[in-house]
């Protein structure tokens, strides 16, 4: 039942309620006097991605299987930490293994 993107080159696939979510780079933003800041500027890096792939859900107390609520494709912003980072041999993208809980907000 888990679900994965058809052209993801990953072989990741996320157990129970855990989401695969690529980070995308946030857009620059610009100051009152019209100075454009660059992401890198910034202390922190995005917590801003796509979600590439999803697990299957997580099992409820009585033994139900609750799905995950976001889908394949979704626009979110997660927390990110150096304990959920995963590499699946591209260097240049920076994939992130969340739980579901994990996601605050999707992005419409």
């Amino acid at each position: 039942m888990a679900k994965e993107v058809k052209n993801s080159p990953n072989k990741i696939q996320p157990l129970a309620d855990r989401v695969l979510v690529r980070r995308v780079e946030a857009p620059d933003t610009k100051s009152p006097a019209g100075i454009i800041i660059p992401d890198t500027a910034t202390k922190e890096k995005s917590k801003m991605g796509v979600v590439i792939a999803v697990g299957s859900g997580r099992v409820s107390d009585e033994g139900k299987l609750v799905p995950v609520s976001v889908k394949v494709g979704a626009k979110v912003i997660f927390n990110a930490g150096w304990d959920n980072e995963v590499s699946a041999g591209n260097k240049d993208e920076e994939l992130f293994l969340v739980k579901e809980s994990d996601i605050l907000a999707t992005i419409k």
